[in-house]
């Protein structure tokens, strides 16, 4: 795509892996010449982003070993930025300060929002519990502390960005919610192609076998559920992944339940495509997987909340169950079951959730605000 003749600068809470990277890497491929600044970069991601990122003192030692600690440091080093030489900050933010940069006066500030911060808002008391990260006690008590004034100068910063974009339907509601803002909604890029071959083309649910469930093993993801489930019922599940409940999830299933730790990114289209459908028992802000499974032609059994809402089509593209519990996901399983699904309308359904319609979406929505009135 040709680069927008205004400035555009982008700004990234930090790049080491994960969703959120995927939207920085199309962004820089709709504004190829935008310099990328990011409290922490990896050596493969400034390779991937063509050495456009930019980073200060928080990618140098002890900072660096220390990121995930630094909430405040971060807040300070993104508002800091020198940006008045550009017309057009676009913000990506989740659970980092990225929304702390300040555009100058005259400039447009879009924020494209994967969540509120964690860690402050919806998911604070998850994280008391459960922080994932160095020792608990002192985690724990550092949050009770900090998470006053760390969400006042949040909701501070919230209310410097001229317009924000969601990620989803349920991460619209949430910026409504904490910060008192109302937002558009541009579903995160898909890589839609490389989970589609030319068999899913046919219906062809014979070809078919067991369930699948992909991502990092962590408590709220609720895999434990999919294990549950499929253990009782004696149903074939391949669990895709790794993370801190891993061994819990192994004591739970049964010998229908196969765990697979090491699937490279080339192999984990055949299993998704070797699935009769994909279970997703969590609440996701967005949820990639479970669109990626769609691409393969499978369809999704879903909780019915968070970013499930905007893709999964109850009877078409999957079915929903309404209580995060076995019983209530065996039912669902067993609805399932009982339907017959047209594999080309669930590939249809992924499409609109693709990389090209990320980057019409993003362009066109960033051609039509340039020139606010501040």
């Amino acid at each position: 795509m040709k680069d927008d003749p205004k400035k555009v600068a982008i700004i990234h809470d930090w790049l080491y892996g994960g969703g959120a990277e995927n939207v920085i890497l199309e962004m820089h491929r709709i504004y190829p010449e935008a310099p990328i600044y990011a409290s922490y970069c990896s050596d493969e991601w400034r390779a991937k982003l063509d050495n456009k990122v930019i980073t200060g003192y928080l990618q140098k030692w002890p900072f660096s070993k220390l990121r995930k600690f630094l909430p405040l440091l971060r807040q300070w080093w993104f508002a800091k930025i020198d940006l008045s030489d550009f017309d057009i900050v676009i913000s990506s933010s989740g659970n980092g300060e990225a929304k702390f940069a300040r555009a100058r006066r005259g400039a447009i500030h879009i924020c494209y929002c994967h969540a509120p911060t964690h860690f402050y808002w919806r998911h604070y008391e998850s994280y008391l519990e459960n922080p994932g990260f160095g020792p608990k006690p002192l985690v724990r008590f550092a949050l009770k502390k900090l998470v006053g004034p760390l969400r006042k100068r949040d909701l501070e910063a919230a209310q410097n960005v001229d317009v924000f974009l969601a990620n989803s339907t349920h991460i619209q509601q949430q910026i409504k919610k904490y910060y008192d803002r109302d937002s558009t909604v541009i579903h995160p890029p898909v890589d839609t192609k490389r989970f589609q071959t030319p068999v899913l083309k046919h219906d062809l649910p014979n070809k078919r076998k067991g369930f699948v469930i992909t991502g990092r093993q962590t408590p709220y993801k609720r895999i434990d559920l999919a294990v549950a489930a499929c253990t009782q019922l004696n149903l074939p599940l391949v669990v895709v992944g790794n993370g801190p409940e891993h061994k819990k999830l192994k004591k739970l299933a049964g010998k229908s339940v196969t765990f697979l730790r090491n699937v490279t990114d080339a192999e984990l289209p055949h299993y998704l495509q070797s699935a009769e459908a994909f279970l997703f028992p969590g609440i996701e802000d967005f949820g990639i997987a479970p669109v990626e499974a769609m691409a393969s032609g499978t369809p999704v059994i879903a909780y019915r909340g968070g970013g499930a809402l905007d893709y999964v089509i109850d009877g078409k593209t999957g079915v929903f169950f309404a209580d995060q519990t076995v019983d209530s996901l065996v039912a669902a399983i067993s609805k399932f079951q009982s339907l017959h699904f047209v594999r080309t309308d669930i590939v249809s359904q992924s499409e609109k959730f693709s990389t090209k319609t990320f980057q019409t979406q993003l362009s066109n929505y960033v051609q039509s605000h340039q020139n606010p009135a501040k």
